[in-house]
């Protein structure tokens, strides 16, 4: 008798043998340095049933680059693991060439040269073609959105999130979960979700009056003879990383108890495949899967990770797609008898250049940004740098933004949050004003300034080092480190609450940060209520004018230790 993790783990070894990595099929592209999208779209049916994931496209209908991390440290027992491996790690474990297309897509190694040859990924017409292409395969097949939809661009902030709204109503979600949703406020999100033709799902969220739950925690699908549960899962500490003022009346939290007491329930209803649609983050996932007994597959959000194979912990499925639209996966499942037997998965890498547009996509697209056509194509200058935000540290969108907060808001340091979306720019590239929007577009924009004394300001820092690197995921609520301007530090990372951060030194004057003065510090997307000052996107836009060009270095300020 062959228990069932044998059979996922059989699974899992055939479908790396069918991808990309073992086939050769990505060198060959390398050598090429083309792509068709019969090759990106090519799929060996299997299976009863097909899930289609797409998560953390943060508001990106365009074509973008996007440099993945060079730094992604994991805590704990992550340390090492997928997804925390980059570069030529991550390529050794997985299996891919160097040059080839997947490597460009999931990894920061030769980013501006395999970038032009590759061209730029994602696109919200080209992800229609792909899951129309798929569809065209398996008509009934579920696409499921994990969240951080409505918001990161300057038409979804013009539109509270309608510009999203009604291009995904066109590509026919058929469910989604939430995060920065939330920050629109809760009525937006209320009447938005009240119009909706799919499912808005969140075990987890709870109002605060009545702790009853808010929001439908599951929804049900017939697909291939199967009965399939769809479980909702929003990023469990929105009231911490935004600002709970905007939605006082609920509550979210992981909630693990509440998630297994709904896997027994559609157990019961006679579910025979559990899917989790989730925004909380991979390691989280990891460990709610460990835990959370009837799980099959867990389609995971909020940390932008994309891996080329699911990873397998116990009988659970974990699934990366990435983010801001490079990524769609395909999943087809074998479902009998109430069991999960065996699955094929692809990553799909939306190279633009390579997939068609879907026309009547391509329509509503620019339908919806025609009436910001003006203000998206305005050039403030260009950049002679690769500017990049993803990693756990700052990268160069985020120092020119703090450079432009000290510099027109006449600072002595500047904070700038550590959030993971936000696409890249090649060197020579002109710099919009869409591009501003698309690293800075939020509700809660103020570019305050304020005095802060040293132990302030190293007491904060300690606080989101916490949040990023405590061994247990249940307790890692935010992004990554703030990003600093005209400071200097070491972080220890394997160090406890109040020791990680050594060395703070004040750049401007080359003297250790002096704990008891008081400084002059802008920062921006403060969570407190009333914050004041100029909007985020129009301080960096009037840096980005008077410089004309701007060329930033890679960041040699912050020292990490590791073990």
């Amino acid at each position: 008798m062959i228990s069932r993790r044998h059979f996922l783990q059989a699974s899992l070894a055939a479908s790396a043998l069918l991808g990309p990595a073992a086939s050769g099929q990505w060198g060959r592209l390398a050598a090429q340095q083309r792509l068709s999208q019969g090759d990106l779209l090519d799929f060996d049916t299997f299976g009863n049933v097909t899930l289609i994931h797409l998560t953390d496209l943060h508001a990106q209908t365009q074509p973008i680059w996007f440099r993945e991390a060079s730094v992604k440290l994991g805590a704990g027992d992550a340390r090492g693991q997928p997804p925390h491996l980059v570069g030529a790690d991550f390529l050794d474990h997985y299996g891919l060439e160097q040059t080839s297309a997947m490597a460009h897509a999931l990894t920061h190694l030769e980013f501006e040269a395999l970038g032009r040859a590759y061209g730029r990924m994602g696109g919200l017409d080209r992800i229609a073609t792909v899951v129309n292409a798929i569809r065209a395969d398996r008509a009934d097949a579920l696409l499921l959105d994990g969240g951080d939809t409505w918001h990161g661009s300057l038409p979804a902030l013009r539109t509270k999130g309608q510009d999203m709204v009604n291009l995904m109503n066109a590509l026919g979600v058929d469910a989604m979960t939430s995060h920065w949703e939330f920050t629109l406020g809760a009525d937006r999100v209320d009447r938005i979700v009240s119009g909706l033709p799919f499912a808005f799902l969140g075990q987890n969220i709870f109002d605060t009056d009545w702790n009853e739950p808010v929001y439908e925690p599951y929804e049900l699908f017939e697909r291939g003879g199967a009965l399939v549960a769809v479980i909702g899962q929003a990023f469990p500490y929105t009231p911490i990383a935004n600002p709970a003022w905007m939605f006082p009346e609920l509550s979210f939290g992981i909630r693990e108890e509440r998630m297994q007491a709904m896997v027994n329930e559609v157990r019961a209803h006679g579910a025979d495949l559990v899917v989790v649609l989730s925004h909380n983050g991979f390691d989280v996932d990891r460990q709610m899967a460990a835990r959370v007994e009837g799980i099959d597959v867990i389609l995971t959000g909020h940390t932008h990770d994309a891996l080329p194979e699911p990873l397998l912990v116990g009988q659970t499925l974990l699934i990366a797609s990435g983010s801001n639209g490079k990524f769609v996966t395909r999943l087809d499942l074998d479902v009998q008898g109430g069991q999960m037997l065996g699955f094929r998965h692809r990553l799909i890498p939306v190279f633009a250049d390579a997939i068609d547009p879907d026309p009547e996509m391509a329509a509503l697209v620019a339908a919806e940004r025609a009436p910001f056509a003006d203000e998206l194509a305005e050039v403030l200058g260009h950049t002679d740098s690769l500017l990049y935000r993803r990693g756990n540290f700052n990268g160069t969108w985020d120092d020119l933004i703090c450079t432009a907060l000290m510099e027109e808001r006449d600072a002595e340091i500047a904070l700038s949050p550590g959030v993971r979306w936000g696409p890249s720019l090649m060197p020579g590239d002109p710099i919009t004003r869409e591009d501003v929007f698309n690293v800075t577009a939020m509700t809660y924009g103020a570019a305050y300034r304020r005095e802060m004394t040293g132990a302030e300001i190293h007491g904060a820092m300690e606080d989101i080092a916490e949040n990023l690197f405590h061994p247990d995921p249940y307790f890692q609520q935010g992004g990554d480190m703030v990003r600093v301007g005209g400071l200097g530090y070491r972080i220890a990372v394997d160090k406890p609450m109040g020791e990680r951060i050594t060395g703070l030194s004040h750049l401007a004057s080359g003297e250790p940060l002096d704990m008891d003065r008081a400084y002059t510090v802008a920062g921006w997307a403060s969570v407190t209520e009333g914050t004041e000052g100029p909007q985020i996107w129009d301080v960096v836009s009037d840096f980005i004018r008077k410089a004309g060009r701007v060329s930033v270095p890679e960041n040699e300020t912050i020292e990490v230790v590791t073990g």
